[in-house]
């Protein structure tokens, strides 16, 4: 009844705070309290026309003008998880237990090690997951959120309401719970946060393993898995494994437009697990990488701008779905590495961005928190809770999704705090340098545990600049990575293939240079998604020449990268020389595969990922200088190129030899330091490549002539645009007794009669 004055009566303070929804700890007031020996329950339940206590069987009282209902009577007849009924302004009935009731359910040594940032599982604890409560199921939620005044469950369950759900909060570890009983997984949710400014903010769960498909946001309540994986054999020989001094030839591959259906609509995770499978499997390579696959709203980020790091993207199917793309993967004895972004995250209000009302995963200070050239902000790696949730979202894809390893994005913008700054634009740290200190402290504990836990899985490092070890153990003053992008090849390799092959001559060095530090990190040699988008042209359109030129061209530049110290990485379509640049919003062109020219690249990438991987002078000694011998690298007048590759034991010998002119050079001698045939492994002038047919006749017998400081020599003919990989074998073995490992390559046309019919061609 309302007072003199009309308005409703004035209710106690902690009831009001309930009614106002700002209450930090609702079970403060509702739920079952005992005062001056007698029980009392409250439930507040907006949505309720009327409610009642299942035992005892007893109405339960609204308090006028309010949607709190209160029962009070002797303590005997109230048990401690009680039940009520009640029937919503639909006139339908409900039955559930009062989750105020319930005592709280988050252990305190979970709450100390998040608090440490050492909490390596706290995807387990925060989020929604399934929980059984003394008899009663239910999901469990828990989120960090400090600074917030209030913050609450809400979901097509609860009709969205932030009144029906408030949590509670966990003393100072600023994580707030509440276990809704009856609450079965499958609905979405949210949690509305009200700040102490009481400006309300609906978020995502920031540890939500599913969400809805853009453009709907709100995540996926309690996903669970029934997934029987099949890859224990796998697993295994991963953690046996001594990757170093294995091939790895990874297949970068952006999965919503590899290949869409004819519809042009995204495939499902399951289809492209098997029409990718089979094709990277009969291309040879070993691993694929998939750009990022946690989930993002916008699809011309390409994933980097992710919001749900504990989710794969609901595009492509759901959570299984994914589980099953990687277990197949690993069926046919390919791994399977995941681009992850932990540099910076998008302002969207609905995700990570002032979570809780404040500058809660990033800093405050833009100076610190934020990449204008990105539009995107910096996590606070000097937050211990921060650390903690990309620590264990790395944990997360590589436990339960069994990734064979994380490609870390952009490194330098990390490590920096100057990175893409002007001066003014940014804060020295405590020593007045310009290193994050704070980043760096992060990623040597991501590298130490992610190995410790997962023997035998990759961390690379996108890293762009001269900082030093970055591949070197952490027990050495390194950052801990396995391998590093060698950016600094990459970039000179495609700076000099891109000139007229008539002034290469003058850049001689952009191929040399990178030898001084070739054996300094392990590095990678990248040919990815960024040399083929923003105006930079595809891989086969970069080439100089008319189309014969540039087909040649793009052969010469992958038999180089092939051969080359590193392992190997190419993007989605360069395999084939796609010809325009890479379009995120459609497919590849596949039917440019009906033609012979790309019919060639094609084929010439499946020979070298096999002759890569079968000889093992081509990648058991990747990282050190004992595996790699210059032949000669001052013949910069005619722009070729020749060196020696050794396996660990010194003995297998690859001679590669390279010529980046369209002019045949017949008779070139070069030195080598072992007598007996040099086969023909590789030719990429080779005519089923789509080359001009200049070449050695399937090999090469050494000379007892020196020559460039050898005792030995090879007279060989060196096709246009093209390089040779010579493989050595014993007299003996070229005689007809070779060894069974000798891997199958191509056999070289002969020699044409007019070798000026092949200049003509090639010019």
């Amino acid at each position: 009844m309302a007072n003199a004055t009309g308005s409703a009566p004035k209710l106690p303070e902690p009831l009001q705070r309930i009614v106002e929804a700002r209450h930090h700890d609702p079970f403060e007031v509702l739920g079952r309290h005992e005062d001056n020996g007698r029980a009392v329950a409250r439930v507040f339940l907006p949505q309720a026309e009327r409610v009642r206590l299942v035992e005892p069987d007893a109405p339960m009282n609204r308090i006028e003008g309010t949607d709190l209902f209160v029962w009070e009577g002797e303590p005997g007849q109230l048990p401690a998880r009680y039940q009520i009924e009640w029937v919503d302004t639909d006139g339908a009935t409900h039955v559930q237990h009062d989750a105020y009731c319930f005592p709280a359910q988050l252990g305190d040594l979970d709450l100390h090690l998040f608090g440490e940032g050492k909490h390596w599982h706290i995807y387990r604890i925060l989020g929604s997951h399934v929980v059984e409560v003394e008899g009663v199921v239910g999901i469990q939620f828990a989120v960090w959120a400090p600074n917030a005044e209030r913050v609450s469950v809400v979901g097509d369950f609860n009709a969205w309401d932030g009144r029906a759900n408030p949590m509670r909060v966990r003393g100072g570890s600023g994580v707030w719970e509440l276990f809704i009983p009856n609450l079965t997984p499958g609905s979405y949710y949210k949690y509305e946060i009200r700040d102490r400014a009481t400006h309300i903010h609906i978020k995502i769960d920031p540890y939500a393993q599913a969400f809805q498909e853009r453009p709907q946001t709100a995540g996926l309540i309690a996903v669970q898995s029934d997934f029987d994986w099949g890859d224990a054999d796998w697993i295994a020989a991963r953690a046996e494994s001594n990757w170093q001094h294995q091939p790895l030839s990874v297949y970068e591959v952006h999965l919503g437009s590899w290949r869409r259906d004819p519809d042009g609509n995204f495939l499902n995770y399951r289809v492209l697990a098997h029409e990718i499978a089979d094709y990277v499997k009969e291309l040879g390579f070993t691993h694929i990488e998939l750009m990022p696959i946690t989930e993002h709203p916008l699809d011309a980020s390409w994933g980097y701008q992710c919001t749900g790091y504990f989710a794969p993207t609901a595009r492509f199917g759901s959570p299984d779905d994914f589980r099953y793309f990687v277990d197949h993967f690993h069926s046919e004895g390919i791994g399977v590495l995941l681009d992850w972004v932990p540099a910076h995250f998008p302002k969207d209000a609905y995700a990570l961005a002032r979570f809780d009302g404040t500058a809660l995963y990033e800093h405050a200070d833009p100076r610190l928190g934020e990449h204008k050239d990105w539009g995107t902000l910096i996590f606070n790696f000097g937050r211990n809770e921060v650390r903690n949730f990309l620590l264990a979202s790395a944990l997360y894809w590589l436990e339960e999704y069994h990734i064979d390893g994380l490609r870390v994005d952009a490194v330098a913008s990390m490590l920096y705090l100057d990175y893409s700054r002007n001066a003014g634009e940014w804060v020295p740290n405590k020593y007045g340098g310009n290193e994050n200190l704070d980043a760096v402290d992060f990623i040597r504990e991501l590298n130490m545990v992610t190995h410790e836990q997962f023997p035998g899985t990759l961390m690379v490092a996108e890293e762009s600049t001269a900082w030093p070890a970055v591949s070197r153990p952490t027990y050495l003053g390194g950052l801990g990575f396995s391998m590093k992008w060698n950016m600094g090849w990459m970039h000179d390799t495609l700076s000099y293939m891109q000139k007229d092959p008539i002034y290469r001559h003058f850049h001689h060095d952009l191929l040399t240079f990178g030898l001084l530090y070739a054996f300094t990190e392990n590095f990678v040699l990248p040919f990815s998604h960024d040399e083929v988008v923003h105006g930079k042209k595809s891989m086969l359109d970069k080439m100089p020449g008319d189309g014969w030129q540039k087909f040649a061209s793009l052969r010469l530049l992958y038999t180089f990268m092939f051969s080359y110290p590193g392992k190997k990485l190419l993007f989605q379509g360069c395999e084939f020389g796609q010809g325009k640049e890479w379009n995120f919003a459609g497919s590849l062109d596949w039917g440019l595969m009906e033609r012979p020219p790309h019919q060639g690249v094609h084929k010439l990438v499946s020979d070298l990922n096999r002759i890569y991987s079968t000889l093992p002078a081509l990648h058991e000694v990747d990282f050190d200088a004992a595996g790699f011998e210059w032949i000669d690298c001052h013949d910069s007048s005619q722009s070729v190129l020749s060196y020696v590759r050794k396996d660990r034991a010194g003995k297998t010998l690859i001679a590669a030899v390279f010529n980046f002119t369209p002019v045949p050079r017949t008779n070139y001698r070069i030195g080598v330091p072992e007598p007996g045939f040099y086969r023909e492994a590789v030719n990429s002038d080779a005519e089923l490549y789509g080359g001009s047919n200049v070449g050695n006749q399937g090999g090469v017998t050494a000379e007892p002539v020196s020559w460039m400081g050898r005792p030995h020599s090879l007279l060989i003919s060196l096709p246009p645009l093209a390089g040779l990989i010579l493989v050595h074998e014993s007299l003996t073995e070229s005689s007809g007794e070779a060894a069974d490992e000798t891997p199958v390559a191509p056999e070289t046309p002969e020699t044409p009669t007019d070798a000026g019919d092949a200049t003509d061609r090639a010019a």
